[in-house]
């Protein structure tokens, strides 16, 4: 990362070495007899570099975050007139063209017309203008007039404005693209992390074997319920092996993996807990990240059943048109050091929600009243 910061600096800077290099440049190809070295003891010179490079970095660095990338149109428009009116006021190529040849015209006219005290004896008398000749003494010499005139329209000053704003808002869109592709890498490898963290923790050897065990125990004594158990196992296993590839799923096939799993959750606890599971809305065309509820929904059934004490296990997950709410709730119990949460599962899932719900959600976790309580609320 410090080499592409070094790159990127010694990129601009020699950015701006080519575009300062462009008056003298320029310069020269007029014509002009004054060194262009000379040119940099001039106000003009560096009025005009300062200019463009005062507004490419505002432009890029706080009127296009702060405005353009926010779609405050309106605003960034109103910015981008009042500067180019005052490019056109200022006029910077202008004034160090005029400057430049201002100095070009005194110099022609001191060796074209030298002093008359520099006359040499016997010499023809210096040069005196016909002021009988033109009806406006004042304008006998009109080359003067015709370099210092003022011109209508600095269309040079305006065409480098433009110019350098389109491409400070070029790289600095070019950079939110390469942010956008960097986050949606970062968002793709937390989501197979959170995948395999599923996997690890709910569908692990151990979870497997206990299912296994219970579907084998209803089988043997024949309960009719063996059947579907195994169909909730397979569907899960299906949901997190395929369907969890895309980024949104829908919120339908989410739901059906929550109750699958809370089915054959009910398989191994006692009838100390009470499990209450709801859905409240329409989850038809709604989408959501797979696997984002299942940590909260893990940790529940993991820390929230005791074989000696009754609890009561509240899952809710209500669907509006804007939102999605999801809430569960559990008792708390005094566990040992060995099984106390190490809060990485909750991290995982910040983090993912950071990357897929940037400013679109809200998650609260409380431990008040003897309840761990999860809140967390999604836009659609």
């Amino acid at each position: 990362m410090s080499r592409f910061k070094a790159f990127t600096v010694i990129i601009h800077i020699a950015g701006w070495l080519l575009f300062m290099a462009f008056p003298l440049v320029f310069l020269n190809s007029r014509g002009h007899d004054t060194p262009s070295w000379s040119l940099l003891q001039k106000h003009s010179y560096w009025f005009f570099c300062y200019i463009y490079i005062f507004l490419f970095y505002s432009n890029a660095y706080y009127f296009i975050p702060q405005f353009f990338l926010k779609k405050r149109y309106t605003i960034y428009t109103i910015i981008v007139l009042v500067l180019l009116g005052g490019v056109y006021y200022l006029r910077p190529f202008d004034k160090l063209l005029r400057s430049s040849e201002g100095r070009s015209f005194n110099q022609a006219r001191y060796f074209d017309h030298p002093p008359a005290d520099r006359q040499m004896p016997g010499g023809p008398p210096p040069y005196q203008p016909d002021q009988q000749a033109s009806p406006h003494p004042h304008r006998g010499n009109n080359v003067p007039h015709r370099f210092f005139h003022r011109r209508p329209l600095d269309s040079s000053s305006l065409f480098i404005f433009l110019m350098i704003m389109a491409l400070s808002a070029a790289i600095r869109t070019a950079q939110e693209w390469q942010l956008t592709e960097q986050r949606a890498a970062r968002a793709e490898a937390d989501k197979a992390s959170a995948e395999l963290s599923f996997l690890k923790a709910q569908i692990n050897p151990h979870f497997l074997f206990n299912t296994l065990n219970n579907i084998y125990t209803l089988a043997v004594t024949k309960d009719d319920n063996a059947p579907d158990s195994i169909m909730k196992l397979s569907n899960i296993m299906r949901y997190v092996t395929d369907d969890v590839t895309a980024d949104f799923v829908p919120l339908q096939s989410e739901i059906d993996c929550i109750s699958d799993y809370i089915e054959l959750q009910r398989l191994r606890i006692s009838n100390n807990t009470v499990v209450n599971f709801m859905v409240n809305g329409n989850p038809d065309g709604k989408k959501i990240a797979p696997l984002v509820l299942m940590t909260f929904i893990e940790n529940v059934f993991k820390y929230g059943v005791s074989k000696h004490e009754n609890s009561a296990i509240d899952i809710h997950i209500g669907i509006s048109n804007q939102n999605i709410t999801f809430v569960c709730s559990n008792r708390i119990f005094k566990i040992t050091q060995e099984n106390q949460r190490t809060g990485i599962g909750i991290n995982n899932t910040r983090q993912r929600l950071a990357h897929l719900y940037p400013e679109k959600h809200v998650l609260n976790i409380s431990s008040e009243n003897n309840l761990y309580t999860v809140r967390l609320t999604l836009q659609t």
